[in-house]
This record gives structure tokens, sequence and C-alpha cells, in this order.
């Protein structure tokens, strides 16, 4: 005698979870290329050549606020060394590019693209492996800075980072010349006698043979991947154990949380999309220097994120956006512009000291529609 299962007890298959996961995860990064795309090819054609400049230099500026914001907003550090990660991205982006082509094609230059646009092409691509290049060398440059680092915080760790940052700048400002063949002084691949010091252009920066193969497109979509990161990042269980840190440290450490651990994390993250943004800013057009390490440049990211608020990702893109954009629009004021931004600057802080959007984003100051929902009736009573 067989028994039939009780269909009221039997196991009912369930969809696998996460099914409509996929579409919903990648929509970010659809609407990212969406939003780089119209930069590319509707941006320079409503505004003009110099302004496509500025948004393009925005742009680099988003990316190195949102990385930054990583470290400063996050997990409450004080880095004032950012621009070396920078450095580091655009000096090793720039030889990648530069060696690469002589590697390649036998003399640096641009090269025919796929399409023909300047979004893909044998030179964007070479520039895009070069940016992760960069990245990767910034990002172990991190780590080098984040492991002695880890017992300190505030103004010390703030001193690290800041010598970190000369550091860098000294050495490539010893840096060798580029090597150049003798008789028609075009650029050649180094030999092994020329490696040491590299040959990076020493105090009058890297600019021969630097194609500036980075355009709206490249930038923008980098960008946005940049923010997606950065949110994704910040929703996980990485970046709530980076907010402990920075809310309180020691109850952190006493829930179990690697200290350690989890800073070092931040300084790697952070100093890898700081060196994609060194790298699309060497194939930009810009003279990459040795003072691009400084802390000039340091201290100008940090009012970005200082602005926009501690730990809010919308809150440095419109920082980033706004301050690149804020000279520019000051031009006309050339005898007043920096007395102006200044004044702009310090009414801000009086005015919002918490930052543009604090630690919130932009998004929670809007309400949101939630859908009604009928209410349960009781136990025992008639419909």
């Amino acid at each position: 005698m067989t028994t039939r299962p009780n269909a009221s007890t039997s196991p009912v298959p369930s969809p696998l979870p996460g099914a409509g996961a996929w579409p919903r995860a990648w929509l970010p990064v659809g609407i990212a290329l969406l939003v780089a795309l119209l930069m590319q090819f509707g941006f320079p054609a409503l505004t003009g050549e110099f302004v496509s400049k500025v948004g393009l230099q925005a742009g680099i500026a988003v990316i190195l606020a949102v990385s930054l914001n990583i470290v400063n907003g996050y997990t409450g550090q004080f880095s004032i060394g950012h621009a070396g990660f920078f450095a580091i991205g655009a000096y090793a982006a720039a030889a990648t590019s530069v060696y690469g082509s002589i590697a390649i094609w036998g003399a640096p230059g641009r090269q025919a693209g796929l399409l023909g646009t300047g979004v893909l092409g044998w030179g964007e691509l070479l520039m895009v492996g070069g940016c992760v290049i960069g990245a990767i060398v910034a990002a172990l440059a991190g780590y080098l800075v984040g492991l002695p680092s880890l017992r300190l915080r505030g103004d010390y760790l703030a001193i690290v980072t800041l010598g970190f940052g000369e550091i860098v700048r000294v050495l490539l400002q010893q840096s060798g010349r580029l090597p150049r063949t003798e008789e028609d002084e075009l650029l050649r691949l180094p030999t092994a006698g020329e490696l040491f010091p590299p040959p990076l252009g020493g105090a009058q920066g890297f600019d021969d043979g630097v194609v500036p193969y980075a355009s709206l497109f490249w930038v923008y979509l980098l960008a946005g991947i940049t923010c997606i990161v950065a949110f994704r990042l910040k929703q996980s269980s990485m970046g709530r154990a980076f907010l402990s840190i920075r809310e309180d440290e020691i109850a952190a450490r006493a829930m179990g949380v690697d200290i350690a651990r989890y800073k070092v994390r931040a300084f790697v993250i952070a100093a890898f999309f700081a060196g994609i943004a060194g790298g699309l800013y060497a194939h930009s057009g810009s003279v990459i220097q040795p003072k691009d390490a400084g802390f000039a440049r340091s201290f100008d990211v940090i009012i970005m994120v200082v602005l926009g608020g501690m730990g809010s990702i919308s809150g440095a893109v419109v920082a980033a956006l706004v301050l690149s954009a804020l000279p520019e629009l000051l031009r006309d004021f050339d005898a007043f512009r920096l007395i102006i931004y200044a004044l702009l600057l310090i009414i801000m802080m009086i005015v919002r000291p918490q930052g543009l959007f604090g630690v919130r984003e932009i998004w929670d100051f809007f309400p949101r529609r939630r859908a009604a929902t009928p209410a349960t009736p009781p136990a025992g009573a008639t419909p």
C-alpha cells in the first residue's frame, strides 16, 4: 500500500532567491553608461569646447572627492595626503600609455579608433589599461600607508599622510628624464640602466607623448562606477564596520570589529579610485607634475568632502561639481575671484557646518511614497 503525500505538508518549490536581482543590480550601471553617452555626444554640442573641458575636470574631481570620502567620511580618519595616490596613478597610467604605445606601435601618438568617435579605440583601451595599472599601484601605496598608521588617529594620522604626499612629490622630482633617440629626438623604451631612477620626466613633469584620450564618456562612466561602488560599499557589512569605526572606535572594537583590517581596507579602496582619477587626469591634456602630489591639491579635495558632508556620496558629487565650476564662473571678477571664493566657503561653513547634506544623501530629503497596505482585521471580526 502506497501512501500519497499530503498536499498540505509537501514542500512547495519556491523560486530561486534573487531571481529579479540582476536587472536591479545592473540598472545603476546602465544609467551611468547612458549619462556617459549623453555627456559625450550631447553636452559639447550644447555648451561648447571650453565648458566641456571644465566638465571633464569636474568629473575627475568627482572621482577624487568620492574616493577620499571613503576614508575621511566613512571611517572618520583624517587623511590629507590623498593627492599622493592621485599622482602615483597619474604617472603610472601615463608611463603605461606612452611606453605601451612605443612597444606596440613603435612610437607614441594617437591611434585609430574602432568606432572613430573617441569612445572606443585602441588608444582609449590602452588608456583604460593604464588607469587600471595606476589604480593598482596606488592601492599598493595605500596599503603601505595604512599599515604603519593603524594606531594613529586625528592629527597624528594627518601628519603621516601629509608626509607621504611630500615623499611622493620629492621622489617624482628626482625621477629621470624621458629617454629619447639620438637622431630625431623621438621617445623610446628605456634601457635597464635608465630604470633607476625611473624615466618619468623629473621636475618638469611628464607630458611628452601622452595623448589626451580621456573623453567625457570615459570620465563620467568611471565616475558613475565609482559612485555606485561607494554607495554599495556604504550599505554592505564592510561599510557598516567603517561607519562604526567613525562613530566610536572603542565600541566598534568591543563589538568585534577588526579596527586595523578595516582601516587598511578603507585606505586601499580610496587609493585605488584616486589612482583611476589620476590616470584620467594624465590623459585629459593636462601636464602632470610633481606638485600634483602636494598639499594644495589634497586640500582642494578635502574642501569638497567637507562641504558636501562627511560620509555623503551625493554631497561629495555636488560639492565637486560646484567647486570645479565656481572658479570659472568667477573669472569675470578676476581681481576678486579668490576673495569671493573664500568668502563663499566661510559663509557655507557658518550656515551649514555639517556640509550640504551632512551624513545623508540627497534623496533622503525627499518624502518616499509608501504603498498603502490594507489594514488587517482583528481575529474573529467579520469583514
